[in-house]
């Protein structure tokens, strides 16, 4: 069980490094979807849009991307899982198939959070801009 419990830590600080690193990624992302989009939010400011409505687009925009490669990742896992339980079976172990939906919500509400707090940045910043200085820039 020592193997287990080192096995376990070592796959959960992994797990945690990912995260970080895709949250810093999305985050570019989104800064980068911002800087190439900036004429259409101040288009968007001057035809009387709120700062509160720019900033949720953004906020939506990277929930939906990270909600995307939650789902993305899950059915990977699970076709790789389902691999795993067919090469026990071959192999002669009496394995079980099972897919637990606490952890499958709890994922893609992880994935959906990375995306809200990593993206509260690019889309404050988004909200803040002056539609006047906006429509100006090339």
């Amino acid at each position: 069980t020592n193997i287990t419990d080192t096995l376990r830590l070592f796959l959960t600080e992994m797990a945690g490094v990912a995260l970080l690193v895709v949250g810093i990624v999305i985050m570019n992302i989104m800064l980068d979807a911002v800087k190439e989009r900036t004429r259409e939010i101040g288009l968007r400011k001057a035809l009387g849009a709120s700062s509160r409505m720019i900033r949720n687009q953004f906020l939506l925009e990277s929930s939906i991307l990270t909600l995307s490669g939650g789902v993305i990742g899950i059915a990977l896992g699970v076709i790789l899982a389902f691999l795993v339980f067919l090469g026990a079976r071959f192999a002669g172990l009496d394995w079980a198939f099972v897919i637990s939906p606490v952890a499958v919500f709890l994922a893609v509400g992880l994935s959906v959070l990375t995306g809200l707090f990593f993206g509260f940045y690019p889309a404050v910043r988004a909200s803040k801009l002056d539609p006047i200085v906006a429509l100006r820039y090339e």
